[in-house]
C-alpha cells in the first residue's frame, strides 16, 4: 500500500482551477480543531470587523459571509486566480488575528488551504447565496427560515420577503 503522506484529509493541494472575473465563487475557510465555536456575539463582533476591512483587497471582493462553529461560507468574486488568492490569504489573517485576539491565544487558526468553486450559471449563484445567507436556518430544529445574525444576510437586498432576524446569535 502507500504510505500516508503527513497531509490531512480535506482540502486537495492539487493547482487551483482557473478563476474568471465572470463567475462568483463559493469560498470555504476551515478552522483548526479545538478552537471554540466561532458563532459567539464577542467573536463575530470581531470577525465582522475582519470582513469590513478586508472585503475588498487586492482585487477580490468578500461579497456575503455565514459564519459557522468551525468554519466560514462566503461569496466572493475575483478578477483571478491570484486576485483571489491574494485576497483570500489577506481575509485569512485578518480571521486569525480576531479569532487569536477574542480568545487570547497564539498560533494556527485556519486549518488549510480554502476550497472555491466556480458559479457558473445563475441557478448556482442562487442556490450558494441561499445556502449561505440561511445556513443556520437549514440546521435549526424549528425549521424557520429567520436570517442568521452571523451571516450577512442582513444586508443582502435581494429577498423577495426580507427573513426574519433573530435577537440574538446562537451559540453552538
Amino acid at each position: 500500500g502507500r504510505k500516508p503522506s503527513g497531509r490531512r484529509a480535506g482540502v486537495s493541494h492539487a493547482a487551483r482551477p482557473n478563476v474568471s472575473r465572470h463567475h462568483p465563487l463559493h469560498v470555504t475557510l476551515r478552522m483548526v480543531d479545538g478552537l471554540p465555536s466561532l458563532r459567539a456575539e464577542a467573536i463575530m463582533r470581531r470577525l465582522r470587523g475582519a470582513f469590513e476591512q478586508g472585503k475588498e483587497r487586492f482585487g477580490m471582493r468578500l461579497v456575503h459571509y455565514s459564519v459557522q462553529g468551525n468554519h466560514v461560507h462566503c461569496v466572493a468574486e475575483a478578477g483571478g486566480r491570484r486576485a483571489l488568492s491574494r485576497g483570500m490569504r489577506g481575509l485569512g489573517i485578518r480571521v486569525a488575528r480576531a479569532v487569536n485576539a477574542v480568545f487570547e491565544r497564539s498560533g494556527q487558526v485556519l486549518a488549510d488551504r480554502y476550497h472555491a468553486r466556480a458559479l457558473t450559471s445563475p441557478r448556482e449563484v442562487r442556490n450558494v447565496l441561499a445556502y449561505v445567507l440561511l445556513n443556520r436556518s437549514r440546521h435549526a430544529r424549528h425549521g424557520t427560515t429567520s436570517c442568521d445574525r452571523a451571516s450577512s444576510g442582513a444586508c443582502f437586498d435581494g429577498w423577495v420577503e426580507p427573513p426574519k432576524l433573530p435577537l440574538a446569535v446562537v451559540e453552538e
